[in-house]
């Protein structure tokens, strides 16, 4: 179930062009289980009507300090009750400035000021607006209020200028409040994992790989970083979006990921060796591209490092965390795997029940034996083996 699931948004829609984002942003909190309820600024009106909100949200769209609906005349005090979290996105200069000395001349400002919930704010303006000194005086104000703030990324603005202050994608926003909830089961641990397939060069346009799609590993990575860990995430060559804070090193060859692993596990509690490394490559890589020919083509291949074998070898070992795909007798190979290595974990799946898929199906191996999760999404089996491996942290004393 989505961490999301049963939750009360308040989502506060401000007048920015980016306020065609926050629809996209109420469809996804509604697919993930949210009950969201939106207040709409005069101004915010102006680029999506309530209609729009209504629809997608299946709750009415409150706007009006004074609205009839609300029997005492109090939405300001009765629309955040029970909230989980209001989340103001987006988040313009102007009302951030109000926000910031306590104004309170409409519903969305007043409800803020009046809250008992978490109050949230993804920022969306102009450039020169962002970098300016009055708002930066402002962010620092409600930052020290306790406001959480998702800040905006750099990209294309609507003026036709490029720089910071376009606020993030939906799908952005989503990630960083499920970051939000998610129980901070890692915080203070540094964690190292690799993800996706390696490429093996043959010739300069050929290679030897495989059908790893990195999803897990991703997944994993968002999930260790919403526990508050420090995460750098090694990648093979995938076609993913990095997740919201993770420092991301990108690599092609086995070789490159065990020194970008080897780089980066000074001061690393844990180790997780999600990608799927080729366990061959070519011993003497062509300069120039093998022309096609009617003879047989012979490849010398050589053993790749065993980076996880490696790295729990080490007299400064982390905690390290294996992942065993079989395609067959999935407790015999992985349950070996961790005895062999000497690992107080491993990830183990049939290769049919969720490489490449959005799915999975995983078995959990420990010291005290298998642990079945039941099949879900990559992003709660990835929270789920988050939850176990923070327990056996806490056993291990580490």
């Amino acid at each position: 179930m989505n961490i999301l699931h049963g939750r009360k948004i308040i989502l506060g829609v401000s007048g920015g062009i980016a306020a065609y984002k926050a629809a996209e942003l109420v469809r996804l909190l509604g697919k993930a289980g949210a009950d969201v309820h939106v207040v709409l600024t005069a101004a915010g009106a102006r680029f999506v009507t309530p209609v729009t909100f209504q629809a997608l949200s299946g709750n009415p769209v409150w706007s009006d300090l004074w609205d009839a609906r609300v029997a005492n005349n109090m939405a300001h005090i009765d629309l955040g009750r029970n909230a989980d979290a209001i989340l103001v996105a987006p988040a313009t200069a102007d009302f951030i400035a109000r926000l910031a000395h306590g104004l309170a001349d409409d519903l969305l400002s007043t409800l803020c000021l009046a809250r008992d919930a978490p109050l949230i704010v993804a920022p969306a303006m102009n450039r020169q607006m962002w970098e300016s000194p009055p708002t930066q005086r402002n962010m620092a104000l409600i930052r020290s209020d306790g406001v959480t703030v998702f800040n905006p990324a750099a990209g294309e603005q609507a003026c036709g200028e490029t720089g910071m202050g376009r606020m993030l994608e939906a799908e952005g926003i989503l990630e960083h409040l499920e970051g939000f909830f998610a129980p901070k089961l890692l915080a203070g641990r540094k964690v190292v994992l690799t993800a996706g397939p390696t490429f093996e060069a043959i010739d300069p346009v050929r290679g030897i790989t495989n059908t790893s799609s990195g999803k897990m590993g991703y997944a994993l990575a968002r999930a260790c970083a919403q526990a508050g860990a420090e995460v750098v995430l090694v990648s093979g060559p995938v076609s993913l979006s990095v997740p919201a804070q993770v420092c991301c090193v990108a690599v092609v060859s086995a070789l490159q990921m065990r020194a970008a692993v080897a780089e980066a596990l000074p001061g690393a509690d844990v180790f997780i060796g999600v990608a799927a490394v080729a366990d061959y490559r070519v011993q003497d890589v062509a300069e120039h591209k093998i022309k096609k020919s009617g003879d047989a083509l012979s490849l010398s291949l050589v053993p790749n490092p065993d980076i996880l074998a490696e790295v729990a070898a080490r007299a400064d070992a982390p905690f390290c965390v294996g992942f065993a795909a079989e395609s067959r007798d999935l407790d015999t190979y992985a349950e070996g795997k961790r005895r062999s290595k000497r690992l107080p974990m491993v990830v183990g799946n049939l290769i049919g029940d969720g490489m490449g898929g959005e799915d999975n199906t995983v078995v959990l191996y420990d010291d005290a034996g298998r642990h079945p999760l039941a099949r879900a999404p990559k992003a709660e089996v990835a929270r789920a083996i988050v939850t176990h491996l923070a327990a056996l942290l806490a056993q291990s004393g580490r």
